[in-house]
This record gives structure tokens, sequence and C-alpha cells, in this order.
């Protein structure tokens, strides 16, 4: 109620008027003053600067406030003079004090903020900015926070003030700090839909999470887990959603503008370069391989385009090089990722940057130092079983204990001092040592090794190549019928064996003959197209029968090509010995270029750019993807910086060399298909599953005995039920999928600018209905969970003993235009042109330390299944559905372990044979060939 309070000079009386008017004139004038009504009036309130109190009520019961406002109006006023009277009239001053009073509810709440200590952010202990932020932090204003309403205004259809306060830090638990801070809440101010955050520190900080306590509707979560720039670096504040899932036609009206806006915020405007605080998702092509600034022999081509097709990667806006404007400068310090998509702390302790860094600028050129001659071969195989025993020693280091602590498992310091490189037997030598050897162990590990994606069925029949034969000669394969029948006598001809399905391919011919002649004018490597068939046992087993290695027309010779058969005699055992080396070479190349760094690392990079950009944090597909892409784009910088890089490892040690991501991009061209990548269909396009409706899956596999794909079309159907009951959640019906804008944006821009040089393809999957989005989200998951699990987990376990899986032929077949002398050396030691095919020294160890750094568990691992997300957890449907999820991967871990113990099962149980667990969900920490973590994080 508005009481108004007049004062005069002469006389005093006080005013109650509900309706402004004017009676009379000059001494009888009156003034008008505004009330209003009796009723609590509605008020927009300010920002309110909290003070935090340990003791401070935060109940739901609302307390009252008073708000006063007091406008003070003085009004002279003249008399109109009266021309009969001498004295002039006296002027007569008003004065108006009008109080106005309003009572307004609320209820305090608190906020508590959840931060992790780490190394580099606010809480490091060194220099002057964190002598500022502790004095920040004694001032009690250590992080802004604003809490933003999920309503609009209904009076104004404006968004509702919000409610500001400083968080003060409370206290300090295991690993974490505790910031708390009071608001006083409006009782109208509605759903807290929002908070903003502003660091006051000059640092970063990794905040964990936000819990608002004291609201009507209980705890209101928000999982921020991100990294909060310091204001200093960027003024603009962080918005963090509640774990609520909103598709975009449900937003609440408040949140709609804050949603679309930070969605800008993360694409960015494609302009400058982005710094390492900045969180802006946006594409380029990977022109940043090369380094032909440093050295022209350097130079690679830009991968993404017409010639040489490839995924996109995230764009970092580095400064063209001064050799080329179409190659990006490589960074000697930072390699940018968004923020958020950094390793942990943990990983970092285990896996980092500086791990490969000092694999490749410490302990090669330490081993350089150690063996001497960097082109040295072993020259017996005791010398290769020395690494496992005796180990190498190390030159001194100029910072005595960096390779221990880099290394742990493999770098031991004797008592001396000095560092020994001593590498842990792998599981398969542990228990056969001779397990490399066996033609059966050779066949096995198609279908339960590391590379289970390149076997084959054979279906037609003569084998023939579909190259130019002008360029690569005759295309007809030197397998004849009569070869094959030989090999299978007894069991069935050639037509009964393609007939019943019993004829299987490893074939690398069409992919690698075109580069051979290139890959033949570098220096230690040679290369071959080639053909390995094997034959399906009646025991459920795969014989070896055939290895057919091709050469085409080259410097003036003639296309060459040969077919090499186990034998009976000591020269055919010793060649088909050597074709099985070369077969191996270019299977370990295959699988590390395409079946793992192109069909699950790069792949799947667009899908995280395009999820950041397109889909909000509250959208309810940006929460089921997120575990799924976590630590993927850090880990494919990581490669980029240090693998698949111009002189990188990948290029040093295995055969195609600096053609090896030429190459990469041949196959993404020829064999990516996403509809392919889902596993049912894999396994149908190769021929090893046909739909089969009464069959478990849906599939009837053409090898029973298929360890990868029994174990992995059980984890698929567990993927696949948990995305269904999500996916239906949200979209019960098709029209929902169709209108969203966000899902269709982000499905649109995969195919278009992640993919950009697939995107007319005519086999993308469409996108109308729940059924299509289950598909979509399936094959992503699989990728980034069970595929990539396969193909990196046992990659010490099956290849850390070099000779089961050597990556680089050094020398040709001893058979192709020899030398009356190399030949004569051949027959004399054959044993030494095995070993001088094998990498050399620096090549193995290198590679040997790098497999075991990939294959290791971070303690920080998270695995599929095992943890829910807030987000999840708070929505009970979802909540049930992924228990019942979790329950069906614990099970899965029960039947790998009762066909591990089967003898009937022969490809994963017999004596030596290492049981297939790649596929097994959980594991501890370490290199344990076994667990499947959510996202491709190493």
């Amino acid at each position: 109620m508005l009481k108004p309070q007049v004062h005069q000079s002469k006389s005093s009386q006080t005013l109650f008027l509900r309706k402004p008017f004017f009676h009379g004139r000059a001494r009888s004038a009156s003034f008008p003053v505004w009330s209003r009504p009796s009723f609590q009036p509605e008020i927009k309130y300010r920002n309110i600067k909290a003070t935090s109190s340990s003791s401070s009520d935060n109940s739901s019961t609302p307390t009252t406030t008073t708000k006063t406002t007091t406008t003070t109006t003085r009004i002279t006023t003249t008399p109109i003079p009266d021309p009969t009277t001498p004295t002039p009239p006296t002027a007569t001053t008003t004065t108006i004090v009008t109080t106005e009073v309003v009572t307004k509810k609320f209820i305090s709440v608190k906020a508590t903020l959840t931060v992790t200590l780490t190394v580099g952010g606010f809480l490091s202990h060194i220099g002057l900015a964190r002598g500022l932020d502790d004095i920040t932090d004694l001032l009690g204003q250590s992080l802004l926070l604003e809490l933003v309403s999920s309503e609009l205004d209904p009076k104004t259809g404006e968004e509702k003030e919000k409610v500001a306060g400083y968080a003060h830090r409370s206290r300090r638990q295991e690993g974490e700090i505790i910031y708390e801070t009071d608001f006083k809440v409006p009782v109208d101010f509605g759903e807290i839909g929002a908070i903003l955050v502003e660091n006051e520190h000059r640092k970063e900080m990794f905040l964990k999470e936000i819990v608002v306590d004291g609201l009507p509707c209980g705890s209101v979560h928000h999982s921020c887990n991100s990294w909060i720039h310091s204001k200093y670096d960027n003024p603009a504040k962080r918005v963090f959603f509640t774990n609520k899932s909103y598709l975009p036609s449900q937003t609440p009206s408040g949140l709609a503008k804050l949603r679309e806006e930070e969605l800008v915020t993360l694409r960015g405007n494609g302009q400058g370069e982005r710094k390492s605080f900045e969180r802006i998702y946006d594409y380029d092509v990977y022109n940043d391989l090369g380094d032909p600034d440093k050295n022209l022999r350097l130079e690679r081509p830009v991968l993404g385009g017409k010639e040489f097709p490839y995924p996109r990667r995230c764009r970092t806006g580095r400064l063209p090089c001064d050799t080329g404007s179409l190659y990006e400068k490589r960074s000697r310090k930072h390699w940018y990722v968004p923020r958020d998509e950094a390793f942990s702390e943990v990983k970092q302790l285990t896996f980092s940057a500086k791990t490969l860094y000092s694999v490749m600028h410490a302990l090669v050129p330490s081993l350089e130092i150690a063996i001497a001659d960097t082109d040295l071969g072993f020259k017996y195989f005791t010398a290769i079983d020395s690494l496992f025993h005796e180990g190498i020693q190390l030159p001194p280091f100029k910072e005595q204990g960096v390779l221990k602590a880099l290394l742990p498992r493999l770098v031991k310091v004797m008592s001396s001092g000095d560092d020994v490189l001593r590498f842990v037997p792998p599981e398969t030598m542990n228990r056969d040592k001779f397990f490399w050897f066996r033609d059966d162990e050779f066949a096995r590990q198609t279908l339960a090794g590391l590379n289970p994606y390149s076997i084959k069925l054979v279906t037609e029949w003569p084998l023939k190549s579909e190259l130019d034969p002008e360029i690569y000669g005759p295309p007809e394969s030197a397998i004849t019928k009569e070869i094959i029948e030989q090999e299978i006598r007894g069991f069935a001809t050639i037509t009964e064996a393609i007939e019943e399905k019993k004829l299987f391919i490893l074939d690398y011919h069409d992919l690698f003959l075109p580069y051979v002649s290139k890959v033949r004018k570098l220096e230690g490597t040679t290369l071959y197209g080639s053909r390995t068939l094997f034959f399906l046992t009646p025991e459920g087993t795969l014989r070896p029968l055939v290895i057919e290695l091709t050469r085409p027309p080259m410097d003036g010779k003639p296309q060459w090509k040969q077919v090499f058969q186990p034998a009976w005699n000591a020269t055919d055992v010793w060649l088909w010995r050597l074709a099985k080396a070369h077969v191996l070479a270019h299977d370990s190349g295959y699988h590390q270029l395409v079946s793992h760094w192109l069909r699950t690392h790069c792949a799947t990079e667009p899908y995280i750019i395009a999820t950041n950009r397109q889909l909000s944090v509250m959208h309810p597909i940006y929460r089921l993807l997120h575990p799924h892409f976590r630590y993927t784009m850090e880990i494919n910088s990581l490669a980029r910086e240090s693998l698949i890089n111009a002189g990188g490892i990948i290029e040093t040690s295995f055969s195609p060399k600096k053609y090896s991501l030429e190459l990469c991009s041949v196959a993404y061209g020829k064999e990516w298909r996403f509809d392919q990548e889902a596993l049912p269909a894999d396994l149908i396009r190769r021929g090893m599953a046909v739909e089969d409706p009464t069959a478990p899956h849906g599939l009837r596999l053409t090898i029973e005995d298929y360890p990868f794909a029994n174990d992995g079309l059980l984890l698929w159907d567990a993927i696949k039920q948990w995305v269904t009951d999500y996916v239906n959640h949200y979209y019960p019906d098709s029209s929902i999928v169709q209108t969203d804008q966000e899902l269709q944006a982000w499905w649109t821009e995969i195919k278009t600018v992640g993919h950009a040089d697939k995107k007319d393809e005519p086999w993308w999957p469409e996108l109308n209905t729940p059924e299509d989005l289950m598909g979509i989200i399936t094959t992503m998951v699989w990728v980034a969970s069970g595929h990539h699990a396969a193909v990196n987990f046992g990659q010490y376990a099956y290849a850390g003993y070099f000779p089961s899986r050597p990556t680089i032929a050094r020398t040709n077949m001893p058979t192709e235009d020899p030398s009356e002398e190399d030949w004569k050396n051949f027959v004399r030691k054959p044993d030494s042109a095995l070993l001088q095919c094998f990498p050399t020294q620096i090549q193995a160890t290198t590679i040997m330390a790098v497999l075991d750094i990939l294959s290791n568990h971070s303690p920080d691992e998270e695995y599929i299944g095992e943890k829910m997300e807030q987000a999840w957890a708070e929505e009970p449907v979802i909540k049930a559905a992924f228990e019942r999820f979790k329950g069906r991967l614990l099970a899965l871990e029960r039947t790998i372990d009762d066909r591990n113990a089967s003898s009937e099962l022969k490809n994963r149980n017999g004596a030596g044979v290492v049981p297939y667990e790649l596929l097994k969900p959980f594991s501890q920490p370490g290199v344990t060939g076994k667990g499947v973590p959510y996202s491709i994080s190493i």
C-alpha cells in the first residue's frame, strides 16, 4: 500500500488518494498521488548478492522480505497576484514523501560446487597467479553463479531476472575442493533450468558438479565435468543445464534462447587459430600430417577431397606452412582440441602426449645409441628372446628416472642406476613359446586374433583382379583349381568347397598392388599384393592352403607372381614361412591403418564434432552418445602428432612407410560405408553370416566357432536393446524424429560435412523413424566400444612378440629374380633370410613399446555399462533400462568364460591357446587383453 505523506511549510496534512485529479485553483490546489492495490504485487528481482553461512536455513519453507522504496517530491505553488492587495502573495512549498512497501516471499537454497584438484589448474602451487587466486578465495569471490529460471516472465515475455551469488571455498576432501553459496530465490522464480558460472581466478578449474539443495522439488543436479576458463581469458560465462533432458520442441521457454546461444558458441565462426581454453568444434581436412617447413621430404598429400577422400578432423586454425598454403604448420607445443575433450590427469599419467613423445624423442634416440646401427636386424632368434629376459641397456638419460616413470612396465632401473628396457612376455608367448610358428595359429588368429575384420568367404572362381591390366598385368590369379584341389583332396572339389562355404580368403591384392612400385623405391622395405586362402575343416578350424604374392610390371620387368604352399621339403617349408611373414606384415598394416585407425578413431571424429555443434547438451541423444566420445579427439590429436605423421611411428615401422596414410585414404574411398559398419552388416558383407530369422541375433554364421563374431553379436544385441529402450522413451513415433531440428541437422552435417567426400553415396541411412535412429546410434556406439576394443586391447598380447605379427617385410622373396649368391645364402641359412625380412631392432623395440602403451587400460577407464550417467539415473525409465543393459553385460562375461572353457570350441580353447576375452566388458587397469571401454580413449 502507498502511504504518501505531505509536509507544508505552514500547515501539515496527510492525503490518501486512489485516483489522480485536480480541483480548485491557487491556494486550493491538490496533488496527484498513485496508490497500488492492496494485494501483493509481482515484481522482478534484481541480482541478489548472496552471503554464505554454514548455518543458513535451506528448507523450502518460504520466508518473507520487505522491499521499501521512498520517493521525495517538492512542489512550489504561487497564487495568482491580487491587484487590489499591495502585498504580493507568498509562495507555498509542499513536500511529498511516498513510501512503497512491498512484501515478497522467497526461499533460501544452497548451491554446492565440487571442483577437482588438478596439476595445471588454479590449485597448482606455482606463480603469481596462484597467489592472486588465493586472495580471491579468501575474499569469498571464487566463482560467480547466476541461477536461470526455466520460465519466462508471464508479464513481459522476457527471461526472468537471474539470481546471482559468489561461491566461497568451504572445505577440502580427497582430491576435491568444495565451494558453497546461499541464494534467496523468489517463490515465483520457477524451476532452476540452468546455472551460469564465471571463474574469478586467473587459472582454469575443473568443475565436476553443482548441486542445488532446498528447493520444493528437491535437489537439482548439474553434472558439469568441464574445464571453466578464467574470466581473464574469456569474459563469457559458462552455462550448465540441469540433468533433465529435453527435445528441442520441449525446451522450457526460459531456456530456449540459452540453448541456441550455447550451440552458436560451440560452433565458432571458423576464423583464427584456436586457443587452448576454447571449446569450439569445427571441421578441417588432414593437412597437418606432413612437415615441409622442416624438410621437403616430409611433405605429404592433404587427405580429404576428391583426390584423397577422407573423414574430416577438428579444425585448429593454425597458420599455413611457409612452403605451401595447402598445409598447416605443425605445432611444436600445443595441439588444439576443444578443452573438455582433453584427457583427465589420471589418464595423462598413464597415457599422454608426453608418453608417446618420450617414446619418439627419448626412448628411440636412446635405442639408437644402444644399438648403434639403425638398420641392424636380429642375427639370432635368441636375441629376440633376450628382449624379454636381459633387455637392452639404455645410455644415461639427462633426467634420471624419467623413462622409468613414463614406461614403468618396460623400463627397469638396475642396481648400478642404469635404465634397462626389458619387455614383459605377452600371454601368447607365455602359453606357447612357438605359437607364432604354427600354421593353425596363423589361421586361428583370423577369427580370434587382433584383426578379425579381414577374413572373407570366397564366392566366385577363378580369382581375378579388378585393376587395369594395362598397368598391373594380367588380372588372373596364379592360384588354380588344381592347386586348391591338391590341398583339399579327400574333402571336396573346389566347386563343392565354394558351394558349401568352406573356402575363405585374406585379400590384400588390389589394395596394395598399386603401391608396390612406389614402396619399393624406399629404403628398407618392400611390398607385394597378396592373397591367402583357407579351408574350413570338419573340426570348425581353418587350415591355410596357399599364399599368392604378386609384383606388378615395373623397372622394365614383367609382372611376377608365385603361389606358395605348406610343404614337406625343407626349401618349400622355409619359402612358406617367408611368404607368411609378408602376409602378416600386410595384415598388420591393414589392421593398424584401416580396421583400427580409419574405421574407429578417424571415422568417429566427425560424429563427435557434429554432436557438439548440433545437439544441445540437454538433448537426450547427446546424453546417450557423450560417454562414447570421451577422450577420442585427444587421442586422435596425439596420433596426428606422433603416430600417423610424416616420419612418425607408423611410417618408420610399417611396410608402406611414407605411403601409409595415402593407402588408408584409398581404403576409405573403396571400402568404407556407414551402413556396413554395423557388426551384422559387416559380417554379411564379408560372407561370414547370412540373415536367418530363426537363428540367434537373426544371423547364421558361416563359421560357427568364430569367437569375435559370437561374442560380438551378444554385445551388439545388448547395445541395440539399450539404445532401443532409450530412443523409444523419447521418440514414441516417427513425427517426433522428423520434426527434431537439432537431430536432423546433426545427421545432415555428419553426412555432408564430416564425411563430405561420401555425401552423395546412396547407402546413407535415412533418418525418418525411431528405428532409423536406433540403427544409426547402435552403429556409432558399437564402433566406439566393441569394434575398437576388439582391434586395440589385444595388440601387445598378439603382436608383443613381433615375429607373430611383423609390421614390415624388408626383403623380397628369395625366388623373385634371385641372384645366384642370394639363393645360395638362402639355402645355406634360411633362418637368417627370415630374420633379415623381419623388422630391425629399432623398429621392433619401438613398436613393442608403443603396443604396450596402446594396450593399457588407465585406472580411470570407464567400461561400457559399468557406470550410469547422472542424467540417466534421474529418469526412472532410462535408469531401469540401463540396469537391464548392465545385467546383459554381466551375463556376457559369464558366457565368454563358459565358451573359453569348452573344449569343443577349438578356435578359443586348446593346448597353448589364449582364451578369447577381448570383448569381455570389464577389466582391471593395465595390459589385460580384455575390457570394453565406452569410448575410443587410447
